[in-house]
């Protein structure tokens, strides 16, 4: 019996070692294939096609588990990355596989000038490396045509149109609707053009306001004119007078926009998207499916990153940092820029000594000094350690981000940047009269004068005030001496110019706010000279994850993907979403009065972005 039962337990014991093993190998299965990536196959004859959709950005907003969620939903891409479109391109233009570059450009949305002028940067170095770039599109608006002006060839569909409108800014102004509610919103700013406070105070635009406004928006439209109009190889006027004549040429053509696009040079032929596809087929070879031998560029910059991992180990790096979004206190997603969060990717540059040189890219309008003046503390730092900083400006570095531009070796910007904005302010509402009309009323004691000062219901005591003020004018006075600082100007100098003024890149490189007019490869290639380095890599430097993140968050996707995949129809609210729509001026007013409406806090921000991006 005793033999029978140790026989028994050898063999369970047995049997608890086998299944241990097969569930260890199958952990080890599911980690390999949520870990694993598989770099996408190039045909040897391919189009790399560019196809952005959504709104093209430095920076994809949010968690990344979340993107993954409303694009499982939706079908659509809301933001598509401008660096991984550049790093394709830029990558493709020597690589003897790709034959032809293909732009598809008609959902894309939104785009800065100054990121496009990046984008089209590299299809300019990818058309002089002798190969054809191929634009198609059903309609072309402004932001696709300054890029679709960069092909070798522009085709636009027979029942399409080329229409470009220039830039504006409009906004929403609240002054009437918080008076009509009984919301009483206290101002503290110094800065005659710092304009950011108005939609709470005025009805329309201030008189300096309009005055900077349309500096920068002509400057804006000069650049794009004269961009579009040398790669066309158009007269410097032809878009403005395409634009002017719009309203005669089209119904004197009988609506045929298409026709008129042609007439004018700003197309090189009409075609339907088979006749297109044939004639990139033409080229690279038919696909599988009776269109063409292609690579997205999404999937391409895949195999560019690795190749870059390969060709670059070993060698010394310039670090890139991306700043870009709202400016506000403590850690914050990618899409915003988080006093803390963004310190921690400065501290590691700092630290890591593979990096000799940082270039920090911004696209900010600006947000909390508070968190501003923390990063700016670990930017100075990053100097001190000898490590030559270098900002390149994207679409906008503006107040708050030109706060962080300041102590930089360079500044790069384009000319189409809005930048400075050097001015200060806080909001206070108070909300007494606003929740008397609902039978609502605050009373009570306080053991001084400031106890209970800025409770939303009570008003705003004139100590209160004094004490606001005061930290109004230190704000403003430190934020004249930080750029001073980094521009080896005069306090009285910086403050001529600031006052809260919004300038173009242009116009700032005159006054002395920005060093040179570029690109970020520009950027970095300065950088790489105040390094004394040449053989070196580019880094792109992001929050770094552990093993054991990068497998949760890539389980999470996975997994969140197939619950979309079992009940992604029931979660659609159309309907919802249509009845909100009346109240969305409403909610924009309250989340912008609850965005600076924090008690105790002072904003570097700006309202300055243009109407046609």
């Amino acid at each position: 019996m005793r033999r029978i039962l140790l026989g028994l337990w050898r063999g369970l014991d047995g049997l608890r070692k086998v299944l241990q093993l097969v569930l260890l190998l199958a952990l080890a299965i599911l980690i390999i294939g949520v870990l694993h990536k598989s770099l996408p196959v190039v045909p040897q004859r391919a189009a790399l096609v560019v196809a952005p959709q959504g709104q093209l950005v430095e920076q994809l907003a949010g968690n990344p588990l979340e993107r993954a969620i409303e694009t499982a939903q939706s079908g659509a891409v809301d933001q598509t990355s401008l660096w991984r479109l550049v790093a394709a391109i830029r990558g493709a233009a020597h690589d003897n596989r790709i034959r032809v570059l293909v732009l598809d450009l008609d959902d894309m949305d939104s785009a800065g000038l100054p990121e496009l002028e990046e984008l089209a940067r590299a299809i300019d170095v990818f058309r002089a490396s002798g190969k054809p770039v191929l634009a198609y599109g059903n309609t072309y608006d402004q932001a696709q045509y300054f890029l679709a002006a960069h092909a070798s060839q522009i085709y636009l569909a027979p029942s399409g149109y080329v229409l470009i409108r220039g830039f504006g800014q409009y906004q929403l102004y609240f002054a009437g609707l918080l008076k009509k509610l009984g919301v009483h919103v206290h101002v503290f700013r110094i800065g005659k053009y710092k304009s950011a406070v108005e939609i709470f105070t005025r009805e329309g635009m201030s008189k300096a306001d309009h005055r900077q406004a349309v500096a920068y928006l002509e400057s804006m439209w000069s650049t794009y004119q004269r961009q579009v109009s040398a790669a066309r190889a158009l007269p410097k006027d032809a878009i403005a007078r395409y634009v002017a004549s719009l309203t005669k040429t089209v119904p004197a053509a009988h609506g045929d926009a298409a026709e008129v696009a042609l007439q004018d040079h700003l197309v090189t032929a009409l075609a339907n998207p088979v006749q297109f596809e044939r004639r990139v087929a033409a080229l690279v070879g038919a696909g599988k499916h009776g269109s063409f031998n292609a690579i997205s560029a999404e999937a391409y910059a895949q195999v560019v990153r690795a190749r870059r991992r390969v060709d670059g180990a070993g060698k010394p790096g310039v670090g890139v940092i991306v700043a870009s979004g709202t400016i506000l206190n403590g850690e914050q997603p990618p899409g915003r820029i988080g006093g803390a969060s963004l310190s921690q990717l400065i501290s590691a540059a700092r630290h890591d000594k593979r990096i000799k040189a940082v270039v920090l890219r911004i696209d900010s309008p600006g947000g909390s000094v508070t968190a501003a003046e923390q990063i700016y503390h670990q930017l100075v730092a990053l100097r001190r350690a000898g490590k030559p900083l270098v900002v390149s400006m994207g679409d906008l570095a503006a107040s708050g981000g030109y706060y962080i531009a300041a102590p930089a070796n360079q500044i790069w910007a384009s000319p189409a940047t809005i930048t400075g904005s050097i001015g200060i302010f806080a909001i206070i509402p108070t909300f007494r009269k606003a929740l008397a009309k609902i039978g609502v009323h605050s009373d009570g004691v306080g053991t001084t004068p400031l106890a209970g000062a800025l409770a939303v219901g009570q008003p705003l005591g004139p100590q209160a005030r004094v004490l606001i003020r005061s930290q109004i004018d230190r704000g403003y006075a430190q934020f004249v001496a930080r750029v001073a600082a980094g521009r080896h100007m005069t306090d009285a100098q910086v403050n001529a110019i600031g006052q809260g003024r919004v300038w173009s890149g242009a116009a700032a490189r005159r006054i002395g706010l920005v060093d040179h007019l570029g690109t970020l490869e520009d950027a970095v290639r300065a950088a790489a000279r105040l390094a004394k380095i040449k053989n070196y890599r580019v880094t792109f430097i992001r929050p770094h994850l552990s093993w054991t993140q990068q497998l949760l968050r890539r389980a999470q996707t996975r997994a969140a993907l197939t619950a979309v995949d079992l009940f992604g129809p029931r979660l659609h609210m159309p309907g919802l979403m249509a009845l909100a729509a009346p109240l969305r001026p409403y909610a924009h007013a309250l989340e912008t009065m609850a965005r600076f409406g924090t008690r105790g806090q002072m904003y570097a921000y700006c309202f300055c972005r243009s109407l046609e991006r």
